[in-house]
C-alpha cells in the first residue's frame, strides 16, 4: 500500500511539476502543452504503473472505484497521494519561477497561465460557466473510458495501454486548451491554483476551480457508466422472455 501511495505521489508531481511547467513557462502554447501532458503521462505510465496503475488523477481513481478495480481504502489513499504530489509539485514549480523571475516579471509571464485560458478569465457568464463544465465532463468522460478500456486485461493492450493513453491525454489537450485550459484533473488543478495564488500569481483560478474539479469527477463517473454498457459481460438472447 506504501509503494502504491509513493509512485501516486510521484506521478502526480511529475504530471504538475513538468506538464504545468511546460503551460506556464511557454503561456499555454497549445502544441508544446499537449505534448507535455501526453508524454509526461506515458513515462510514468511505464515507471510508475506497474506499482499502482498510474492513475495520478481522482477522476481515473473514481472510475475504477465504481468499476471494482480498486477499495475504498486503496481510493482514498490514492487522492491523499494525488493531492500531496500536485501540492509538491505546484509549490516546487511556482517557487522556482518566482525566484527566476521575481515578483512583478513571475506576475507578468507566469500569473494564471498555467490554469485557464483567456477565454474563462474575467467574469463569468452562465453560458461560460456551462460551456466550462461541459467542455470538461465531455473531454474527462473519453480521457477515461480511454483507460478503462485499454488496461482492461482482456483487451490485450497491456504493452501499448501507457502510449495510448498518453496520446489520448495529448488529443484531449490539443481540443480542450483553447476553451478551458484543460484540466481533465482535479489534483492538477487545485494545485497550481493554489500554487500560483500562494506566489502571487493571482486569484482568478481560485475563483474557478470549482468547475474544474467537478466537472472531471463527473466525467469520470460517465465513463464508468459507458463502460460498464458497453462493455457488459452479458450477451443478449434472442427471443428471450421475462
Amino acid at each position: 500500500m506504501m509503494k502504491k501511495f509513493w509512485a501516486e505521489f510521484v506521478g502526480t508531481f511529475a504530471l504538475v511539476f513538468v506538464a504545468c511547467g511546460v503551460a506556464a513557462l511557454t503561456r499555454g502554447n497549445l502544441v508544446a502543452t499537449a505534448l507535455a501532458f501526453g508524454l509526461v503521462l506515458i513515462a510514468m505510465a511505464y515507471s510508475v504503473g506497474r506499482i499502482s496503475g498510474c492513475h495520478i488523477n481522482p477522476a481515473v481513481s473514481l472510475a475504477m472505484l465504481i468499476r471494482k478495480k480498486m477499495s475504498m481504502k486503496e481510493f482514498w489513499l490514492y487522492i491523499v497521494a494525488q493531492t500531496l504530489g500536485g501540492f509538491v509539485g505546484a509549490i516546487l514549480l511556482f517557487g522556482i519561477c518566482r525566484m527566476a523571475y521575481g515578483e512583478d516579471m513571475f506576475v507578468e509571464r507566469i500569473g494564471d497561465a498555467s490554469n485557464y485560458a483567456v477565454f474563462y478569465n474575467g467574469d463569468l457568464t452562465a453560458g461560460k460557466v456551462i460551456g466550462a463544465l461541459l467542455v470538461e465532463m465531455v473531454l474527462t468522460c473519453v480521457f477515461v473510458y480511454v483507460i478503462l478500456s485499454v488496461t482492461d486485461e482482456k483487451a490485450g493492450n497491456g504493452k501499448i495501454a501507457g502510449i495510448i493513453i498518453g496520446l489520448t491525454l495529448t488529443v484531449v489537450h490539443l481540443v480542450g486548451i483553447t476553451l478551458t485550459g484543460t484540466s481533465v484533473n482535479p489534483t492538477r488543478s487545485f494545485s497550481t491554483a493554489v500554487g500560483s495564488a500562494i506566489f502571487g500569481g493571482g486569484l482568478e483560478a481560485l475563483r474557478q476551480v470549482w468547475m474544474f474539479i467537478l466537472a472531471p469527477l463527473v466525467g469520470g463517473v460517465l465513463a464508468a457508466i459507458l463502460y460498464g454498457c458497453l462493455h457488459s459481460n452479458k450477451q443478449p438472447t434472442l427471443g428471450a422472455t421475462e
